[in-house]
């Protein structure tokens, strides 16, 4: 057996167990075949394929021993038997073939439901998404579909970034019992809540109890997971633990996992700590994630004595700071203005081969440029790249606008002239740094360069970016292209300060 984790996008995990994943399916993963739609699954048959795994379609059974009184030799015999050779050379020459269409119509008629799921994952593991989504059509052509089938495609098409594609699935399902089984109402949910659409998701939601979808632990974790980047996140989670609490079900060490984190993303630092310990007094052991996710609480305030009487408790509970825990405790620094503090941890990071990226750097560099400390965040700046860490977009936009703030505009244009002439990466933010510069310098040939090249990449404006061209060319008594550019500012849905 090995542990089959579930995401719920917080890095906290459900650990389910299932059999090790094996090139040939010896027993399917869910329920028989949908070959009809009935559509008229009352309630009580919904109930019973929801709020349990469907009973699997005994297969073939993959028993290895060598005892004859527990029928091995028969076993074995029935492993090698013609048809189970058929079906597994099937998969492999529908998995392997450039032409999927030809290789379905030589081998189709051989695969069962569960085969085909099995090739179905492989499609979607491999992100081989024009296969997965010419499969799925097959498979539904031929009447071979179960409810695996459609939880395995909904959940690709989200990774894939298609939620409009999973929810036309989701609604082409006629059959009510499949509908409501709660592994794909999951899958769907998932999809939303993976692609930025919580308040969709908990639409749907609503919509999929009002027609007899019976919510488990999985539900709840993936609706509360998509409470970290909303507004009013906190409420919205308090309003599901609540719910599923009525229900009768229980707060695991997961979703505990993505409260705390749903705490921190909202700033509410006293309620983290007070779910921290009932947790812990519920029988659940803290792991690095939910140290994390606390700290980061801790960070948003700053509370670096808080901060380190964790990482000393969790120390002493056995476990090991990891890249994501020390970078945290990095930004409770910084936030408390404790730069030394800052300085040796950020060594000890390097040490430990976890500032290979920016980030690390990036943290103390912003710290330092929003208290007027240039010099000091220039020299963090120039110590990255004398060790080569390899900079990005974030540490460039943090000292543009450094040096913007400090009235440095001949360095920030330069700085920006840098960026421009070895990367190519742009996004939002450091097309603002760069156009504040250009802005800031008078430079108008280079503001307009900046601003097609943000068309060029698709690069949506946001407030900062009006905000810093409508100020420059009221500065450059360019009226009307000040106007044309506030006209532009509330068609996106922003509006300019008084």
């Amino acid at each position: 057996m090995e542990l089959s984790p579930t995401s719920t996008c917080t890095g906290f995990h459900h650990i389910h167990p299932r059999p090790t994943p094996l090139s040939f399916p010896l027993t399917p993963r869910v329920s028989t075949a949908i070959t009809s739609s009935s559509g008229g699954g009352g309630r009580g048959s919904q109930r019973s394929s929801a709020a349990a795994a469907p009973t699997p379609t005994p297969t073939l059974v993959d028993i290895s021993c060598n005892d004859p009184q527990n029928g091995c030799a028969v076993d074995a015999q029935r492993r090698h038997s013609k048809p189970y050779l058929a079906r597994k050379n099937a998969i492999l020459q529908v998995q392997q073939s450039p032409h999927l269409d030809s290789a379905l119509q030589r081998f189709g008629g051989v695969l069962k439901v569960q085969d085909l799921n099995v090739i179905l994952r492989n499609f979607g593991q491999q992100s081989r998404w024009q296969d997965l989504s010419q499969l799925f059509d097959w498979m539904q052509q031929h009447s071979k579909i179960s409810a695996s089938s459609y939880s395995s495609y909904i959940k690709f098409t989200g990774t894939s970034l298609n939620p409009a594609k999973a929810l036309e699935i989701y609604n082409s399902i006629s059959d009510e019992s499949t509908k409501n089984n709660v592994f794909i109402c999951n899958s769907v949910l998932r999809c939303l809540v993976r692609n930025g659409k919580f308040d969709s998701s908990m639409k749907l939601f609503r919509k999929m109890k009002h027609n007899g979808l019976i919510p488990d632990a999985i539900t709840y974790s993936t609706l509360l997971a998509g409470c970290m980047k909303v507004k009013d996140g906190y409420s919205k989670a308090l309003d599901l633990v609540q719910e599923l609490n009525y229900n009768g079900l229980q707060m695991d060490s997961v979703m505990y996992g993505t409260l705390l984190a749903v705490c921190a993303s909202n700033n509410r630092c006293e309620e983290a700590q007070s779910y921290f310990n009932q947790m812990k007094d519920e029988g659940h052991s803290p792991n690095i994630y939910h140290y994390s996710s606390l700290l980061n609480a801790y960070a948003s305030g700053g509370n670096y004595k808080k901060a380190e009487e964790l990482v000393q408790d969790m120390k002493s509970s056995g476990l090991v700071p990891n890249k994501v825990m020390l970078t945290t405790q990095l930004k409770v620094y910084v936030r408390g203005r404790l730069f030394e503090k800052s300085r040796d941890l950020l060594v000890e990071l390097d040490t430990l081969g976890f500032a290979k990226d920016e980030m690390p750097y990036c943290l103390l560099m912003d710290g330092l440029a929003k208290t007027g400390c240039i010099d000091e965040a220039r020299s963090v700046f120039n110590e990255m790249k004398e060790k080569c860490v390899k900079p990005g977009g974030y540490s460039y936009s943090i000292m543009i606008s450094s040096f913007c703030r400090g009235g440095l505009f001949e360095e920030a244009k330069e700085l920006a002239e840098e960026f421009e002439a070895k990367y190519d990466k742009y996004d939002v933010a450091i097309s603002n740094a760069i156009l504040c510069a250009y802005c800031r310098a008078g430079e108008m040939e280079s503001v307009m360069r900046t601003m097609r090249k943000m068309d060029e990449l698709a690069i949506s404006p946001d407030y900062n970016t009006f905000h810093i061209l409508i100020k420059y060319f009221c500065k450059e008594k360019l009226y009307m292209l000040a106007y044309q550019t506030m006209e532009d500012m509330h068609r996106k849905g922003h509006q300019p300060a008084e």
